[in-house]
C-alpha cells in the first residue's frame, strides 16, 4: 500500500487526483491549507498542514510517502500572497520532499513556462520546474492550459458574465488561442506520472482549440442558444470593467498579467492533445448549471 500525497486535495485540481488514487487503492496523505474542509473524503485521507515556515514540521508531514503531487501555486498577486512566495514555499516543499526521501513529485506546471518571461507566473513556474530537474528527485511535469469542470473558475465566470450581460468584450482581437483541458482528464494524466519510470514533460492540453474570441461565442451559443455580440476592447478599459465587477463580487477577476499571457499566445502549445473530454459536449451535459454563480478565487481561498 503506497503511500501518496497531494498538495490541496480539498481543494480543485488536486481532489480529482485523490480521488483517482483513492480509486486506485492508494493510501492518500494531504498537505493543506485548509485541515477543517474535508470535502468528500472524510476519514479517508490523512491530513497534514502545510507547514512553510516549518521547514522539520514538512519533512516530516512527507515521511513514507513514496509519490507526491504538488498542485500548490497562486494564479495572481495579492496583499496576502505573492508568485515570489509561492516559488519559495514550493523550493521548500522540493527540499522537504527530498529529505524525507520521496521518490517521485508530479508537479503542476503551465505551457510555455520561461525564466526570461516578464510575467511571473510563467517565470515562476520556468525556476520551479529547474529545481525539480536539478533536485535529483524523478519527476513528472504536466503543463497544463486552462482547466475546466463544475468547480472551474475562468470557464463558470465566463458563462457567468454571458448570461448577465447581452454584450461581451474580448482583449484586442481575441485571436489568441486557449487548449482547455478537463480537470479529470488532468487528474488521470497526474495519476499516470505517478506509476511511471523516469523522467517526463508533458502538455496536459484538451482536444479542442479555440480562439478566445471563439471559445465565448461558443459558450454563448451552448449556454443560452443564441448568439452575443462580441466585441475588442482595450485592455485598459477590460481592466476596468474587471475591477467594477470584482467590487461588486468582492473578488479579483482578471489582472493585466493574465491579459499578457492570453494575448501573448502562452496557453497554446503545438501538441497533440493529452486528453479527451471535449470542452463542448461537457457544455452540453452542464448548460443547465455552468454560470448560474459567479465564482470567486478570493472566497476560494479563505474557506
Amino acid at each position: 500500500m503506497e503511500l501518496h500525497a497531494v498538495t490541496g486535495a480539498f481543494g480543485y485540481s488536486g481532489r480529482y487526483i485523490a480521488r483517482r488514487l483513492l480509486q486506485t487503492g492508494r493510501t492518500v496523505r494531504t498537505l493543506t491549507n485548509s485541515p477543517d474542509r474535508t470535502g468528500e473524503f472524510p476519514g479517508q485521507i490523512q491530513v497534514f498542514p502545510l507547514s512553510f515556515d516549518d521547514p522539520q514540521r514538512l519533512t516530516e508531514s512527507l515521511q513514507d510517502v513514496s509519490v507526491l503531487y504538488n498542485t500548490y501555486w497562486v494564479r495572481f498577486n495579492h496583499h496576502n500572497f505573492k508568485h515570489s512566495i509561492a516559488v519559495e514555499n514550493t523550493l521548500k516543499l522540493f527540499e522537504a520532499a527530498k529529505k524525507a526521501g520521496v521518490k517521485r513529485i508530479i508537479h503542476t506546471s503551465i505551457t510555455n513556462p520561461s525564466l526570461d518571461s516578464p510575467l511571473e507566473y510563467f517565470s515562476g513556474k520556468a525556476m520551479l520546474e529547474q529545481a525539480l530537474i536539478e533536485s535529483g528527485i524523478a519527476y513528472t511535469i504536466l503543463r497544463p492550459t486552462v482547466l475546466f469542470g463544475k468547480e472551474d473558475i475562468l470557464i463558470n465566470n465566463i458563462a457567468w458574465m454571458l448570461r448577465q450581460f447581452p454584450l461581451f468584450g474580448v482583449f484586442g482581437d481575441g485571436q489568441y488561442k486557449l487548449q482547455p483541458i478537463f480537470v479529470d482528464d488532468f487528474a488521470s494524466l497526474a495519476v499516470q506520472g505517478g506509476a511511471s519510470a523516469g523522467n517526463e514533460i508533458i502538455n496536459a492540453i484538451g482536444p479542442e482549440t479555440f480562439s478566445y474570441r471563439e471559445l465565448v461565442a461558443t459558450m454563448a451559443q451552448i449556454i443560452l442558444g443564441k448568439k452575443r455580440q462580441i466585441f475588442s476592447i482595450p485592455d485598459g478599459l477590460g481592466l476596468a470593467v474587471g475591477k467594477v465587477i470584482g467590487f461588486c463580487t468582492g473578488d479579483v477577476v482578471i489582472t493585466k498579467a493574465e491579459i499578457e499571457g492570453l494575448k501573448s499566445n502562452l496557453l497554446y502549445v503545438d501538441a497533440p492533445p493529452t486528453g479527451t473530454t471535449r470542452l463542448t459536449d461537457w457544455l452540453c451535459e452542464h448548460r443547465e448549471t455552468i454560470g448560474t454563480r459567479y465564482t470567486s478565487e478570493l472566497a476560494r481561498r479563505k474557506v
